[in-house]
């Protein structure tokens, strides 16, 4: 177990599943960007993200699953608040994500996500399926810090 997932496992000792995933952000324009990905297993606009193997670290896991859902090899920046929910199968689910900067890779559709797209943030708003993904924009609304680290 992980530092992190140690730590947290105390206050949430309910959570059954453990993921991580990102919030990849990019400057475009003059104007903060959000990469929202389409699953069309369950036809929905989320975030990447994914359950933590064994062995891994969440920040390890956010990484990885980044990069299998998207094909970026990524940066992690800043943790973002933690977001908990009941799964599809009723069991407690608590997901860490952390901004993110890509480094390198390209995007190819593939078996969890079909397609990607790059939204200002009122346009990631309207698009994304689930509430708690939405709560999560106004944790990373453009700051001078944010815009600074993008340029």
């Amino acid at each position: 177990m992980s530092d992190l997932r140690s730590r947290l496992a105390v206050d949430h000792p309910d959570v059954v599943v453990w993921a991580a995933g990102g919030i990849l952000m990019r400057e475009h324009d003059g104007e903060l960007e959000i990469l929202l990905a389409h699953r069309p297993h369950r036809e929905d606009w989320s975030f990447p993200k994914g359950k933590m193997d064994e062995g891994e670290t969440l920040g390890q896991t956010a990484l990885r699953e980044v990069e299998e859902e998207t094909g970026f090899r990524c940066r992690r920046l800043d943790r973002l608040p933690l977001v908990h929910y009941t799964d599809g199968k009723g069991r407690r689910k608590l997901v860490v994500y952390w901004t993110m900067e890509i480094e390198s890779g390209s995007f190819t559709p593939n078996d969890e996500v079909d397609t990607i797209g790059w939204f200002p943030l009122p346009a990631a708003e309207s698009l994304l399926t689930y509430e708690r993904d939405v709560e999560l924009l106004d944790a990373i609304r453009p700051s001078e810090r944010q815009l600074r680290l993008l340029a």
